[in-house]
Order: structure tokens, then sequence, then C-alpha cells
């Protein structure tokens, strides 16, 4: 039981606690944590003794200052008394005075480092990256616990966003497996850096990576390690093929050889990976393989092989109850019966994505789905079901506030309400269309909407009024098809052929044809006499360049030096013409040794310069690793209490490119391929369904 803090300040006074333990804040720990502190035990008379230094257990003369908590224990409790108790005390001074403590650091970075890596598994990664941080400023000399420090550290900063962060602590870890000669931990940290500069688009950076991760983890023919090394290569190769892909409107096996290249060499990973985990009997990993294979599969365009892995993704999930990996084989295989046509399958598959989004409680993929029911059902013609769908999502929308998912489905409202003749209900969400697009600021939405509306009002009988230049210049736009804002491609309004597109010229129209005549002579004339200019020029600087080179050539003449020693009795007798004297002869042995001695000192000196020592990290006690002493840096690890290795902890979690968008993303609408492929299939029937003007 705590004494209360009057009686704290009254013992203060006497600076006698007898039978009780003490707590003192240290400076910045506590401020950060307020749970750590420093502590010590008194004695029976009151004498306080804590471990204030390395070889070191001060008396009554606190580390960190008086005590600001005390705690009574109770004495009757202890058997043999106060004897005992003493006896005790004194017997924990001997130990610990003869321990090693780095400004209390290995003990407590340890402690610290235990407590985030609890927090990080709990999910509470802020938190934990709190307490890893302040396990670093109390520093600690052993290397693998600062390695594991810096591995947690970087996943958790990963989990939160912090990519460069992340990449910045995966950095440290390899370079202390590197130091250490740790080939498994140089293998995992490797692959978690490779992930992280994957995220960071930075892919040719993470293929070396990963494929160091690979290199490594073969050699030690550790089959689990190589397993992660090959899905991650597949996922760096994923990402890229799709970062690529994103440019143009392509269907799937639409892409170019490049994007094509990364996605074939995806497939090639992901299969070993799949090969080598069934050898492994890993079921689990099994499914994520075939996830990212019917993904890859998609979009190459090979899509019953697509839907052959889906499926097998399917079962594995029902077997391991993973709803949500349920839910996205489900929504893949729906995209892909889309494409091949087959409307009502693809419907079966998204009711079911459905179904589980509201068992999952999951209001951004339940407003996806929807939006993709919608879309089928007017692919089917089913627009009374359409619409139901497409209402469900807008209404979710505003609840998410997802204005673009709002856009979205207003237009999808006025498509499907046009079908159906009901003019007023269009009109209303067109309007409410272009509301929204102008304040999203999206160019080619409001062009859309502007078309909508005037097509609507004149069906109506609805009088329009004159457009505004802008609105003129917009329903131009959209006439002509020009390419949408950057980073907007949302809509298409009219159909046109890419075929129709004209290159960008080199050289304006403006500027052609009018060399002709006597303006070729003239521009003839104009060019000799440049051509001449320029000739003169260059023989000016030919000249001027060969009398430098003939003067440098000269002062690097003089400043050449001999290999062969001369004493200063040769060199007298070589310009006499005079033979030196045998002793002078006999002393030239010296000289070369003198000579070697010299260059010798010179590149030792050099070899201390170019010493390698322990990198400067941050947490890292140089007082028992100093690599100015000669000596091989002793590692300290404690197998009781070590952090456990969870370098790729986060790996599977969090990189897992069959899970589509992020976790954190709450928009109510599919990928951006998905929705250019219903607007691609609609914009056939859409002219088809438009009401013409009775005459």
């Amino acid at each position: 039981m705590p004494v209360v803090p009057e009686e704290v300040l009254a013992r203060q006074k006497t600076h006698r606690y007898p039978y009780c333990v003490v707590w003192t804040p240290i400076p910045i720990l506590s401020w950060i944590c307020p749970l750590i502190g420093h502590t010590g035990i008194a004695t029976s008379e009151g004498k306080i003794r804590d471990f204030a230094g390395s070889y070191y257990v001060a008396e009554d003369d606190m580390a960190f200052g008086a005590p600001t908590k005390v705690w009574r224990l109770s004495i009757e409790k202890v058997p043999g008394g106060r004897t005992a108790y003493d006896h005790g005390v004194r017997e924990a001074s001997l130990d610990y005075g003869g321990r090693v403590n780095n400004g209390d650091g290995n003990n407590m970075c340890l402690e610290l480092a235990l407590e985030g890596e609890r927090l990080c598994k709990s999910g509470d990664c802020r938190a934990g990256v709190a307490f890893f941080q302040a396990a670093i400023q109390a520093g600690t000399d052993d290397l693998r616990t600062l390695s594991a420090i810096y591995s947690q550290l970087g996943n958790a900063y990963f989990y939160l966003g912090d990519y460069a962060k992340a990449v910045q602590y995966h950095k440290h870890d390899l370079t202390l497996a590197k130091t250490m000669g740790d080939k498994l931990g140089e293998a995992k940290s490797s692959g978690n850096l490779g992930n992280a500069l994957k995220v960071m688009r930075k892919f040719d950076e993470a293929v070396i990576c990963c494929k160091r991760h690979l290199e490594i983890s073969r050699e030690l023919d550790d089959k689990l390690s190589e397993g992660r090394a090959l899905y991650n290569l597949g996922n760096v190769y994923h990402a890229k093929g799709k970062h690529l892909g994103r440019i143009g409107q392509q269907n799937c096996g639409e892409y170019s050889d490049e994007v094509k290249s990364c996605l074939v060499q995806a497939v090639k990973y992901y299969e070993e990976n799949l090969n080598l985990m069934k050898e492994l009997g890993d079921v689990a990993a099994q499914g994520r393989a075939c996830g990212n294979l019917g993904n890859t599969n998609y979009l190459l365009g090979n899509l019953n092989e697509a839907i052959h892995y889906h499926e097998e993704r399917l079962k594995i999930a029902r077997n391991f109850d993973d709803k949500a990996a349920e839910r996205r084989a489900h929504s893949n295989l729906g995209n892909s019966h889309i494409f091949l046509g087959e409307f009502e399958k693809a419907a079966e598959h998204y009711k079911e994505t459905l179904n589980l989004a509201n068992q999952l409680q999951d209001k951004a993929v339940e407003a996806q789905a929807c939006y993709s029911l919608g879309n089928t059902y007017t692919l089917l013609h089913d627009y009374t079901k359409a619409i139901e769908y497409h209402l469900r999502h807008y209404v979710i929308a505003q609840q998410l506030y997802d204005r673009v998912g709002e856009a979205r489905a207003c237009w999808s409202l006025g498509n499907a309400y046009t079908a159906l003749e009901n003019h007023v209900s269009a009109l209303h969400f067109a309007e409410e269309h272009l509301k929204i697009s102008k304040e999203l600021g999206d160019t080619n939405g409001q062009a859309t909407a502007h078309v909508n509306i005037m097509d609507l009002k004149k069906i109506l009988g609805i009088e329009t009024k004159d457009l505004s230049p802008e609105s003129e210049k917009l329903v131009a736009m959209a006439a002509n098809q020009v390419q949408p804002s950057p980073g907007i491609r949302r809509y298409r309004v009219r159909r046109k052929s890419m075929e129709h597109l004209d290159l960008i010229k080199l050289t304006p129209d403006s500027k052609q044809g009018k060399c002709t005549g006597a303006d070729n002579h003239s521009n003839n004339s104009t060019v000799n006499n440049l051509n001449k200019a320029e000739n003169n020029q260059n023989e000016e600087e030919d000249n001027f360049f060969n009398l430098l080179t003939r003067f440098q050539s000269k002062r690097m003449d003089d400043q050449r030096c001999s290999l062969t020693l001369q004493n200063a009795s040769e060199v007298v007798a070589d310009k006499k013409g005079v033979e030196p004297a045998e002793s002078d002869k006999v002393s030239n042995g010296d000289a070369q040794d003198d000579l070697l001695d010299l260059i010798m000192g010179i590149q030792s000196k050099r070899m201390d310069e170019q010493r390698v020592e322990l990198p400067n990290l941050p947490g890292l006690c140089r007082s028992s690793v100093s690599s100015d002493s000669g000596q091989s840096c002793e590692v300290r690890v404690n197998p009781s209490t070590q952090l456990d290795d969870r370098r790729e902890a986060f790996a599977n979690e969090f990189d897992d490119e069959e899970r589509g968008t992020s976790p954190n993303k709450k928009s109510t609408v599919p990928d951006e391929d998905f929705f250019s492929l219903i607007s691609r299939l609609q914009s056939g029937r859409m002219d088809d369904q438009r009401a013409k003007l009775k005459k």
C-alpha cells in the first residue's frame, strides 16, 4: 500500500525508509511513460541500496535523486525477521555489485521492449512504438535485443502507415544482422525491407531485397523462409504490374509487354510458393497463393485459370471459416464471370459477397457489393433490381461521407431511371451528379452530367437556359471525348475508338511547309554560314585544347616521381660525370629499405582509417562493444527474456495483394479497373437505351 505523500515528505527529512521499497522518476523516460522509474530497497535501519551503475550499488545516494514514492514491506511476513531481511538485502547488493549496468540500460531496455512487444501483439501499435522508442533511449549493448527492437519497430511503423520510418528501422535491423553475421536475420530483414519498399513503389529496390532474402534462405536450406521470400517476390512483381497497368483503360489481358512481363514473373513466384507450401503442408499459405494466382491470371486475361484458383481459394477459406477470405474470393469470382459475359453467375457471387459483408459488419464492402450488383443487373436489363442496389449504395455512401461514391451512385441511378423512362427521377439524380462533381472538381463528371441534364430536359419539355461558356466547354469536351483531368478516369460519355487519335507531332503544323522556293535558298545559305562559323569555332577550340594539353603534360612530367632512389653523392656524381664512391653505393640498399618502411607506415595508417567499426545506431551502447579495442563485439543474449523474433509478423497480414484495398480505406466503390470494365460494357448499351425526342 503506497504511503501518502505527506509521510514521504516527512521521511525525506530524515532520509530513512526502514523496510521499504522506494521509487524515483527517471528524467525523460518517466515523462514518456509514468510507469517507468528507478527503484531501491532500504535496510532495517532505513539505508537505501540501489543499483546505480556497473559493478556499483549505492547506499543512501540514489542515482536519480530522493524517493518520491515509498512502499512499506511487512517484516512480520519474512521468515527470520530483521536478521533474514538484512541478510537478503546484503546478498542482493553483493550480487548486483558484480553486474554490468549501462546507465541502467540493458535491463530497462529489455523490460521496455517486452512491454512494447506485448502492446503490439494486442493491436495497440502506437503505444507499442512509444515503448520501443523508450527502450532505444535506455540503450543496450545486446545486439540481438536491439535487432529485435528495430525489427518490431519497423513492423509497427508499417502497420501505422509510416513507411519511411519502417524502411529506416528495417535498414538498421539489416545492418546489425550483417554485423553479427546472422544470415537468417539478414534474410528476414531483407524481406521486410522489400515489403516496405514495395508499398512506397520503389519496386526495383524491393526486388533486390526480396531476391537477397530468397538467396540466403536457399543457402540455409530454410524452406519456410524460402516460401516467404517467393511470396514476397510475387507480391512485388504483382504490385509493379498493377501500378504500371493503371495508365490508360485496358481490359484484362490488354496490357503492355512491360506490364505482362511483371505479371508473368508474379505468376512464376506464386506458383513456386504454392508448390513449396503444398510440400510443407501449410494449407493457409496455399490459400493466399491461390488468391494471388487468381488475381494475376485475371489481369493477364487467363480467366478460366483465374476462376480455378479463386475457387480453390474459396474452398480453403471455408475450411478455415475465414469469412473475410470467402468474401474476397466471391468478389473476385464475380469479376471474372463478368468478363466472360456470365452475368447470372457474377450476380450470385456478388450476392454472397454482400451477405458476408453484412456478417462482417463492413459497411464499405457492403456498399461495394451493392454497386457491383446494380451494375450487373443493368447488364442483365433488370433495371428495377439495379435501382434497388444502387439506392442502397447511395445511402451507405452518404453515411460514410464518400462523395465519390455518391457521385457514381447518382450517375448509375440516372441511367437506370432513364432506361425505365422515369425521366423526372433521372433528372433529379443527374442534377445531384452535377452538384457533387463540381464539389470534387471532376470536370469529366460535370461534362457527363451536363449532357444528361440537357437530354432529359428536352424529353420532359423543360426549357433549357443558355449554358455558360464554362458549361459549353465541358459539353464540347464530352462530345469530343477529351482526356479527363489527371487522376480522374471515372466516366465515359461517348464511345470513340482509340484508332482515331492522332499522335502529337514533334514539329508544329504552323511551322511546316514554309521553307519552299526562295525560302529554301535563303535557309540553305543561312545553314552554310552557320556551319562555317561552327567549324571555325571548333578549330579554335581544338587549338586551345592542344596548347593546354602540352602545358599540362610538361607539368605532369615534372611532378612524376621515379621509383629508383639515388643518394646525394650519386646525384652529384651524375651531374659531374664522376663515378660515385663505393661506400655510397652500398648505402643505396638501406635507402630502399627506408622507402619500404615509409610505404608500410603510410599504408598501415590508411588501413586503420578504413577499419570497419560497429555502426553508429540508435540505442547501441558502446561501453562493451567498442571496436577500438581490437576485440570482437560481444553479443549477449538472455534466453529467458529474449524478445520474440517477429521480423515477419505483419508480412502476411498487410502485404497480401489479394486483399485489394487497404483496411483503412472507406471507399464505397470497387477498384478503378472494375469500374472502367462496367463503364465499357455499359457504354454501348446506354446509347441503345437513350430515349429519343419525338418529332
